[in-house]
């Protein structure tokens, strides 16, 4: 029987309706990009003196969402375990590179719930490359259970997974391999033979492309972690970029280069995260995806490790799928959000299963269902703690160093620590103030050198270091470019 075209264009809609609606919704895909010890004042989003060109990741944020405030910790290990746990160190015990308390080194995934395998149970494809330095428990241990990854290792974690073959790339020092030029990274359990002029980053965003291309064509959901070996600081000068000349030498530099080379880094990095949205957009699932970049602590010197405000501060830029235009905001957040944020994205808030974790999810925000996030947050590091309301702050709250009642400040709307008013016991509004953080002085105690930690052999190493002058000053107080306020 002959079919009229009326009709027969009729029977194909009718044929593409059902199809449509029998074919189930892709859920988001996600990825979550980790820098390496960079403050937020170094991206250009922030309009800081110090900002560096960054224009895709600038994007991303006039596109969503980039806190001015945000807290990880001021040191890369305990701000990843914080990132994948949902949970701070009163809970996980991992407050330093040096203080992972309670064996948590090695069972910190076994006890705390983790975003991978919150989205492993929903069916997504993950994938984790970079630099892990987030316990002995690895990505592709059932812990965690990434199902594939490119990671920078030694030859300690390369002969761990099984690959004897003796790496003949380039070495920052005697022990750890080089993180940019000639580098070691393991894929899926066999060491890459890398070249001289092979460049880490270049060696992560293939990865990831081709990590994602793999999915997009299975029609999967895909949860990409990426915690980049950059823009660290070099160990022993730092390599140049393919963006800035050839093969940087591994010698000392002076500090202008030394300093040229690290925002060449950043310049590098911002470009790497193009190359990733340029892939994503030419499979056709940039819209289907949420984008979140952050960094793990402040900048190395001027920042890392301290108790002040600068220690934990991050960049945080959320940008994708489902997420309202706000560009820079004055709402909190740290890194314990990170998790239930991930968790909601990809059962769109509808997840059936209740995580354990102490961070509140973004989502809501994030979609423009609320304007307000959370009233307060909380970095730390090793004896020092730090609180922050949207309008004042108390850091380096420090028993072990003699400052057990911190610094107090007013802070209004200011932020990047300008602005700052110190408040002392003395002013009419210092009770009032420290009235805030009563509350969180009580649920989150700071830790004392009576720990039996202490008492151990590291321990007591680690104390004898933290106790010198020296460290005790480079803790206490912010770098000498940094003193925007009053720190007496």
């Amino acid at each position: 029987m002959k079919i009229s075209v009326k009709y027969s264009v009729l029977f194909g809609l009718i044929l593409f309706s059902f199809s449509a609606i029998a074919a189930p919704n892709k859920a988001t895909n996600i990825i979550l990009i980790l820098a390496d010890d960079v403050s937020p004042d170094k991206f250009g989003l922030y309009k800081q003196a110090a900002a560096v060109l960054t224009p895709n990741i600038d994007k991303l944020a006039h596109q969503g969402v980039a806190f001015k405030t945000a807290y990880a910790t001021a040191m890369c290990g305990p701000s990843r375990v914080q990132l994948m746990t949902g949970k701070y160190a009163n809970s996980t015990g991992v407050y330093h590179n040096s203080i992972w308390l309670e064996n948590s080194h090695n069972n910190v995934y076994s006890n705390f719930d983790n975003f991978a395998i919150a989205l492993k149970k929903q069916g997504y494809a993950s994938a984790i490359t970079g630099k892990w330095h987030a316990g002995n428990q690895m990505p592709y241990e059932k812990e965690l259970a990434f199902d594939e990854y490119a990671l920078w290792v030694n030859d300690k974690h390369a002969h761990d997974m099984g690959d004897k073959t003796v790496f003949n790339g380039a070495y920052e020092d005697q022990k750890t391999p080089s993180r940019y030029w000639h580098p070691s990274y393991a894929v899926n359990g066999k060491r890459l033979k890398t070249k001289p002029t092979d460049f880490s980053l270049d060696i992560e965003v293939d990865f990831i492309n081709d990590f994602i291309k793999r999915q997009s064509k299975e029609n999967k959901p895909f949860l990409v972690y990426w915690p980049t070996v950059a823009p660290h600081g070099a160990r022993k000068g730092m390599p140049t970029t393919p963006h800035r000349g050839d093969v940087g030498e591994m010698g000392k530099t002076n500090k202008k280069e030394t300093a040229a080379r690290f925002d060449a880094l950043i310049e590098y990095l911002d470009y790497s995260v193009g190359q990733v949205i340029k892939n994503l957009e030419e499979l056709g699932e940039l819209d289907n995806t949420v984008i979140i970049f952050v960094s793990d602590n402040g900048t190395a010197v001027t920042a890392k490790t301290r108790g002040v405000e600068r220690g934990p501060q991050v960049a945080a830029i959320m940008s994708g799928a489902g997420i309202k235009s706000r560009g820079l905001s004055n709402e909190l957040t740290d890194f314990t959000d990170i998790a239930p944020t991930i968790v909601d994205i990809a059962s769109q808030g509808r997840s059936k299963v209740r995580y354990d974790f102490d961070g509140t999810s973004l989502y809501a925000y994030l979609q423009g269902e609320t304007d307000v996030h959370r009233d307060w947050i909380y970095g730390y590091i090793s004896g020092s703690q730090i609180f922050r309301t949207k309008t004042h702050l108390l850091e380096v709250v420090n028993p072990m160093l003699g400052l057990p009642d911190g610094r107090l400040y007013s802070t209004g709307d200011n932020r990047f620590q300008q602005g700052y008013q110190r408040l002392k016991e003395t002013d009419i509004n210092y009770s009032k103030a420290m009235g805030e953080f009563t509350p969180l002085l009580q649920k989150f105690s700071a830790l004392s050198k009576e720990h039996p930690y202490f008492s151990t052999k590291k321990g007591k190493k680690f104390v004898k270091e933290y106790l010198r002058s020296k460290s005790k000053n480079k803790h206490l107080y912010n770098h000498k470019d940094y003193k925007f306020y009053d720190e007496s």
